[in-house]
């Protein structure tokens, strides 16, 4: 299957809150398949998948990067933290699938025109685990956040842009969805409370666990 068969259909959008969308069943079991192909390919390197540590002690997600290499709290080109080696680069058709998200999510088309991606946090969660509240925020650009769910069901929790407290909003993400924040959301704490094993659709490409993949603009130069 070509990158270009990626691109689906429109769907009727959820507002999450303002500037964040959710669009359910965005991609179909197909191209599911297709990105946990990929998936797996990342997670071999050159760069391997592994679990970020934070204050001292590592996380219980896994992840692997494209185009900037993420750890506490900043990117570069190289992973420091794991082995020297420079990361993938992002590939082209994953700005393609960004922008479409924008579009698909009623952002202008001088947004979705601009609109450039240029990193994506890929993120392996096992049945145990689990992403605490945090921000997006270790970026220079602020333009939206696009992230993909396959596999497994989760918990996704929306918070406010203050502090890691209520008011926030529980949503169920699950194999196939698409979240968009931006605008008044995109410095809104967000996290996984719960991955439920068992619900991830025959077909999907991944028999257990969940994917998460986040595109992102980084702002940055080399």
């Amino acid at each position: 299957m070509g990158s270009e068969a990626l691109f689906p259909p429109d769907r009727s959008v959820v507002d999450l809150a303002p500037g964040a969308y959710l669009i359910r069943g965005w991609l179909d079991l197909e191209q599911q398949q297709w990105i946990v192909r990929r998936f797996r390919e990342w997670a071999a390197g050159p760069v391997p998948i592994r679990a970020a540590t934070v204050r001292g002690h590592p996380m219980s997600v896994r992840t692997v990067c494209l185009g900037w290499h993420w750890q506490p709290y900043r990117y570069s080109r190289d992973a420091t933290d794991v082995n020297g080696a420079r990361v993938l680069p992002f590939p082209d058709w994953l700005v393609r699938v960004g922008r479409r998200a924008l579009a698909d999510t009623g952002h202008d088309a001088g947004e979705v025109e601009l609109y450039t991606p240029d990193t994506a946090l890929v993120n392996y969660y096992d049945e145990r685990a689990r992403m605490g509240m945090h921000q997006d925020k270790d970026e220079v650009s602020r333009a939206p956040v696009v992230s993909l769910s396959i596999g497994d069901s989760c918990t996704f929790r929306l918070g406010n842009t203050e502090n890691r407290n209520r008011p926030y909003t529980d949503v169920t993400l699950e194999s196939g969805d698409l979240v968009v924040f931006g605008g008044p959301s995109r410095l809104a704490f967000h996290g996984v409370t719960a991955v439920r094993p068992g619900t991830a659709p025959p077909g999907c490409g991944l028999a257990a666990g969940r994917i998460n993949l986040t595109l992102r603009e980084t702002g940055m130069e080399d």
